[in-house]
């Protein structure tokens, strides 16, 4: 025996065949290929992928002593690492049409309350990733690599794999953009109802031990990027616990109690 819908559910009669689901699925998933496509395209006509990587080793060979220059160890090195770096470029380019597709795949299973909730994250979830991306690139590195070479001894000649650096790039903008989404992480945490906003304001104490805990495991052993990670998730901490509130009251069902207390 199937239940009859509500006859105020207004998702009521939008169900489709799992078919149907699986080739919308494949033609977002091949729209958000193309957006990444055409901008690896243009990113490898302008500015290129050289330029691209002058670019983004600019904060490390700023501080390299004078005449020092990174160096590639392996014969293919200096043709894939430009392409990896314009790779990524291009899906930080496209990243805003990705989201779009996916938001438009899940939006039509969603009530509206719901939808409301959904893109603002979306939105603000892609925005503060990018500012974790540009904290770390403008003025992390160079406060970090500056630091790094402030220790090395007269003796050594610092020249760096060209290849090590992108693996310590990336893994540093993962790092600080993952970071920076707290907020984010917040917000949801209180509007599915694991967690109330004033447990949120007791677990204040303990969520800055933690920060530091995650800033000293992921990033180098120097004390300038464990602080430069750990007082940004405090302060994104206390961010996300103020959204939190308005966030739950803005988006929820007509009938939901307020959880905001």
């Amino acid at each position: 025996m199937t239940d009859t819908p509500k006859p105020d559910d207004e998702l009521a009669g939008t169900e489709q065949p799992f078919v149907s689901h699986l080739i919308e699925l494949r033609d977002r998933l091949v729209r958000a290929s193309i957006a990444v496509a055409i901008a690896f395209g243009v990113l490898a006509i302008f500015p290129g992928p050289s330029a691209l990587y002058d670019l983004l080793a600019a904060p490390l060979v700023a501080q390299l002593p004078k005449g020092s220059t990174l160096i590639a160890t392996n014969v293919i090195s200096p043709f894939l690492v430009p392409l990896k770096i314009t790779l990524m470029a291009a899906f930080m380019a496209a990243l805003p049409i990705v989201l779009y597709q996916v938001w438009a795949f899940v939006a039509p299973g969603l009530y509206s309350h719901e939808k409301k909730l959904v893109l603002p994250l979306v939105f603000s979830s892609t925005l503060l990733f990018f500012v974790g991306v540009a904290f770390c690139y403008f003025f992390v590195f160079g406060q970090v690599f500056k630091f790094i070479q402030s220790f090395a001894p007269k003796s050594i000649t610092a020249a760096p794999d060209i290849e090590a650096y992108l693996s310590f790039v990336m893994s540093m903008f993962i790092a600080f953009g993952a970071a920076f989404e707290v907020p984010v992480i917040v917000v949801m945490l209180a509007r599915m109802g694991l967690v109330t906003v004033e447990k949120l304001r007791e677990f204040r104490g303990y969520f800055i031990v933690v920060a530091f805990v995650i800033a000293a495991i992921i990033t180098p052993p120097d004390v300038v990027s464990q602080l430069a990670l750990a007082i940004p998730m405090c302060i994104l901490y206390e961010v996300g616990v103020f959204a939190a509130g308005y966030f739950i009251r803005y988006s929820k069902a007509p009938d939901e109690p307020d959880a905001s207390k």
